[in-house]
């Protein structure tokens, strides 16, 4: 059965007592969302929101791991020492990393390999520029993207969850709308299922809202959302965490 997933992004934010501030409001309000939530912190702060989380029911993740096992690979963070933190969900293959840090297809790869192994649930982001948009690039760039990962006989992707989150939508206000969003879902769904990948979580993310979420969560191909901005303040992330 697929999973109903919300989960938090909190890119290159946070801070101590901020972070204190966000995780309390969120377990305090937690209670009566029907869908399974996470937030994804920088790797500094993954010891405070293990503690503040515990027992919460929110998931732990991570933002970003190394493709490698430990080893000499200074400034790394190895998918094992994240589970050491608790975490469940990896995010890998973030637009930001893709296209503002260079990260390839074939990394991102890696990196699913090396969460699965850890036995954590990898999200691999997948998704088009405007650019790629407008010159109709848009299956194939994120066909492409996914290939990466099915072509790799060492990943499953049994529990792993898939993000599509168009470039041109994230951060700027912009988002797809619901059709849109559900058109490029039901593509990916397709292309999972040849693979015989029947199960596995689609969420969008793109600058989703409390004011957008009902709506794109109510198409059938969408399963949740991987939420940025929004995920910042607790009454902001647990509104769109409650549109299911």
């Amino acid at each position: 059965m697929r999973r109903k997933l919300v989960v938090g992004n909190w890119k290159m934010f946070g801070s101590l007592e901020g972070n204190r501030t966000l995780l309390e409001g969120l377990t305090a309000g937690i209670g009566d969302v029907a869908a399974e939530v996470a937030v994804c912190v920088p790797f500094p702060y993954l010891a405070q929101a293990r503690q503040i989380l515990n027992g919460s029911g929110i998931h732990l993740g991570a933002q970003n791991v190394s493709e490698h096992f430990p080893g000499a690979y200074t400034g790394e963070v190895a998918a094992c020492m994240l589970r050491e933190f608790g975490c469940k969900y990896v995010i890998i293959g973030h637009s930001e990393r893709r296209h503002g840090l260079h990260e390839t297809s074939k990394t991102v790869a890696a990196k699913c390999a090396a969460v699965e192994a850890s036995d954590m649930v990898p999200i691999v982001c997948v998704g088009e520029t405007l650019a790629e948009r407008e010159k109709g690039a848009t299956a194939d760039v994120v066909m492409g993207q996914l290939d990466a990962i099915l072509s790799r006989p060492d990943i499953d992707l049994a529990e792993a969850v898939v993000a599509y989150e168009p470039v041109w939508a994230i951060g700027t206000g912009q988002t797809a709308s619901p059709e849109q969003a559900q058109e490029m879902h039901a593509l990916i769904r397709g292309r999972l299922a040849e693979k015989l990948r029947n199960n596995v979580s689609i969420l969008y993310g793109g600058s989703v809202k409390a004011s957008n979420a009902q709506a794109l969560f109510a198409m059938p191909d969408i399963d949740g959302g991987l939420i940025g901005g929004a995920s910042l303040k607790a009454s902001d992330f647990l509104a769109i965490c409650r549109a299911f």
